[in-house]
C-alpha cells in the first residue's frame, strides 16, 4: 500500500511474468511496463502504480537468464525469481505470486499478447464488480492459430459442462487478483495443480473484463500440442473429485441393480421355472458378484477422493481481511475521493 503526500491511497501492483523462452521478448515487455512504474490513473479514477515486476525464470532453453539479470541490474523494480529447473508455466506463476508483496497481483505472458495498458481496466472491473479475481478476456478471441483456439475453447467447455460449472469460460493467463488471495494460493497449492482451478477454491466469484487482442511479439512459441495437452490433463486432474464421484455412483447403482435382478431371477425360478438347468445360479452369481466388485470400486473412489483433495492442496477454509478494510474497499474509497 502506498500513500502520496496528501495521504491518498495508491494501489500497488505486482506483475508476475513466467519466462521460458523470453530472450527476444522480455526487454520489450519490461519497457512497456516501465511506463506504469510511476503513478497512473484509470478511466474511473483509481490511482495505481506497478511497484515490482517479478520475472520468474523457468529454466528455458534460450538465453533468458542473462536478459533477466541485466534488467534487474538496470531497474530496481525488476525482481528475478530463479527456479532450479523447468517446472512449467503454472508452477512458475505460483512462485512469482508467492514472492510478491503488493496489494494487487497481475499475471501476464512473456509473449506480448497482453497489453499492460489493460491493467487499469482490470482494476476498474474489480472495483465495479466487487470481485477479488478478474480475467482479461479477448474481444473476438485470442490471435492464436485456429487449432489452438479450438482446443482451448473445447477444454473450457468440457470443464464447465462436465467437471465444474464455476467460471471455467473465463480462464486466462491475464489475471488480476488481490495480493492476499494470490499469496495464499501460492502457499497451499499442491504439485501439479491447475492455477485457475486453485483460485476458484477461495474466491466467491470471478469476473471477466473484455480487452483488445494483440499480436504476440515475433518469437518461437513454447506452446506445442504436447504442452497444451499437458495443461488440459492438469485441468482435469485438478478439477476435484467429480469424476471419482461418478465412479462411486456407478458402483453403488450397479450393486443395487444386480441385487434386485438376482432376486427377480430367483423369483422366476420358483414361480415359473426355467428350461435351462443352472441358468438362475449363473445369473445370481454374476449379478451379485459384479455388483459387489463395482460397489467396492465405489468405496475405493471415495477414499481416493479424500487423498486427491489433500494432494492438490485444497484448503478447508481461508481467512481473509475484513471486507470493510481490504484492498478492494481501500481502492474503492480512493476512487470516490478523487
Amino acid at each position: 500500500m502506498e500513500k502520496n503526500s496528501d495521504n491518498q491511497y495508491i494501489a500497488t501492483v505486482s506483475v508476475v511474468v513466467p519466462v521460458y523462452q523470453g530472450e527476444k521478448t522480455i526487454l520489450t515487455l519490461v519497457n512497456e511496463l516501465a511506463e506504469f512504474t510511476e503513478t497512473s490513473t484509470s478511466a474511473t479514477g483509481i490511482r495505481y502504480v506497478i511497484s515490482e515486476v517479478l520475472l520468474v525464470h523457468d529454466s528455458g532453453p534460450d538465453n533468458s537468464a542473462k536478459v533477466i539479470h541485466d534488467l534487474s541490474t538496470k531497474y530496481d523494480w525488476v525482481r528475478p525469481v530463479w527456479l532450479s529447473r523447468n517446472f512449467g508455466q503454472h508452477a512458475a506463476t505460483l512462485a512469482g505470486m508467492s514472492a510478491s508483496v503488493s496489494d494487487w497481483i497481475v499475471t501476464l505472458d512473456e509473449d506480448g499478447q497482453h497489453d499492460p495498458k489493460e491493467i487499469a481496466n482490470l482494476l476498474d472491473t474489480a472495483v465495479e464488480e466487487n470481485s477479488q479475481l478478474v480475467y482479461g478476456k479477448f474481444a473476438g478471441g485470442a490471435l492464436h492459430s485456429r487449432w489452438r483456439n479450438f482446443f482451448s475453447a473445447l477444454a473450457k467447455w468440457l470443464y464447465t459442462k462436465l467437471l465444474s460449472p464455476q467460471d471455467g469460460e473465463f480462464f486466462s493467463s491475464y489475471r488480476l487478483m488481490t495480493g492476499e488471495i494470490g499469496r495464499s494460493v501460492g502457499a497451499y497449492a499442491g504439485s501439479g495443480v491447475y492455477l485457475d482451478v486453485a483460485l476458484t477454491w477461495v474466491v466467491d466469484r470471478s469476473v471477466a473484463c473484455e480487452i483488445a487482442p494483440r499480436v504476440e511479439y515475433p518469437r518461437q512459441t513454447g506452446f506445442t500440442f504436447r504442452r497444451l495437452l499437458g495443461h488440459f490433463l492438469r485441468l482435469v486432474l485438478s478439477s476435484g473429485t467429480r469424476p471419482l464421484r461418478l465412479v462411486s455412483l456407478i458402483g453403488f447403482s450397479s450393486f443395487f441393480i444386480g441385487f434386485f435382478y438376482a432376486a427377480f431371477a430367483l423369483y422366476g425360478k420358483v414361480a415359473h421355472g426355467y428350461p435351462v438347468e443352472g441358468w438362475t445360479t449363473v445369473i445370481v452369481f454374476v449379478s451379485m458378484g459384479s455388483g459387489a466388485i463395482l460397489f467396492s470400486l465405489g468405496i475405493l473412489a471415495e477414499y481416493l477422493g479424500v487423498v486427491v483433495r489433500n494432494a492438490i492442496g485444497r484448503p478447508l477454509y481461508l481467512i481473509r481481511s475484513s471486507p470493510f478494510n481490504d484492498v478492494l474497499s481501500r481502492t474503492r474509497k480512493s476512487k470516490q475521493s478523487n
